[in-house]
């Protein structure tokens, strides 16, 4: 596939015509971009790893378990911190604490970096309070599955029992076919409009690269694809309508946290702001669990 001049989309011996196209793949997982991991481990960014490691974790006794960040940028950043404050919990109530070790590797030097370093330092303290261990700018370049160890840059190794991973991610590959992606392997577009260098053609979501003033990409989040999709509809809509197109993305996003023991911490702000994004992180609470668990409901019941 190849977008064309002209609304014309190139499709294997065809082409497709249009008034406006608009790209929201996503990201595509690719964990074989680290040799050896492969399959090795368990993803739960998708519904199959996701109900694979809960059978993992029902029937694990103990050793070490490891949250393994295996490249960036990647979705739902919270997500890997999310994972093991929750797995903390579950390990606690069924009287594992002490015989099971959870950590997180990330090439990362804190936690949602591109939020700052209050948030960051905010999400490192709460992992770490609970005797999670934390292990920032961890690049992996390999995983040895056989003697189940983790191979790091500067040959740092750790081994594990029980292997979580976020893979590499990437733009999919019809995407770099039809020529959309830029030097950074994601999509450019204009950080207020969504337009790429196409006319007539926008893209949303993960597969966006969006170069923040901080000299940061904006975080991959279904928030902010959510708030792109509006902009772009709404004034799709007013130049069909003929009218001028004057809705614009602000950057703003918001992100629950579950921290376990039925409390929810809240991250928001924006991200557009400058020098660097202005996000606040709200100290967790039972309030803001409940907050998620109706937001949710709701979410649900109005568009599903």
């Amino acid at each position: 596939m190849r977008v064309c001049a002209d609304g014309e989309l190139s499709v294997g011996d065809g082409t497709l015509s249009y008034d406006y196209l608009i790209s929201s793949l996503g990201a595509d997982l690719v964990p074989g971009a680290v040799p050896g991991l492969g399959k090795e481990g368990y993803v739960f960014y998708e519904p199959a790893g996701a109900e694979a490691l809960w059978e993992a974790v029902r029937t694990f006794q103990e050793g070490q378990v490891v949250i393994l960040i295996a490249g960036m940028p990647f979705k739902c950043p919270a997500a890997p911190y999310e994972a093991a404050l929750l797995l903390e919990d579950y390990f606690k109530k069924r009287g594992l604490h002490k015989k099971v070790e959870l950590s997180i590797y990330t090439p990362e030097p804190l936690p949602l970096p591109v939020a700052g370093s209050v948030v960051g330092n905010a999400v490192r303290q709460m992992v770490e309070e609970k005797g999670i261990g934390f292990h920032p700018m961890m690049k992996v370049t390999s995983v040895n599955a056989q003697a189940r160890e983790l191979v790091f840059e500067k040959d740092h190794r750790k081994s594990y029992d029980l292997l979580i991973v976020i893979p590499p991610h990437q733009s999919p590959q019809v995407v770099r076919d039809a020529g959309l992606t830029g030097e950074s392997g994601w999509v450019p577009v204009d950080s207020r409009t969504l337009k790429t260098r196409y006319e007539g053609v926008y893209a949303i979501g993960d597969v966006t690269g969006i170069m923040l003033p901080v000299g940061k990409p904006l975080p991959k989040a279904g928030v902010f694809a959510h708030y792109e999709a509006e902009v772009v509809a709404k004034n799709i809509a007013a130049e069909l309508k003929g009218n001028k197109p004057t809705h614009a993305f602000d950057g703003h996003g918001y992100c629950f946290l579950e921290t376990g023991s039925g409390r929810a911490g809240f991250a928001s702000g924006d991200f557009y702001a400058t020098p660097e994004p202005q996000v606040k992180m709200r100290r967790p609470g039972y309030h803001l669990h409940w907050g998620k668990v109706l937001f949710e409901k709701w979410w649900l019941n109005r568009w599903f």
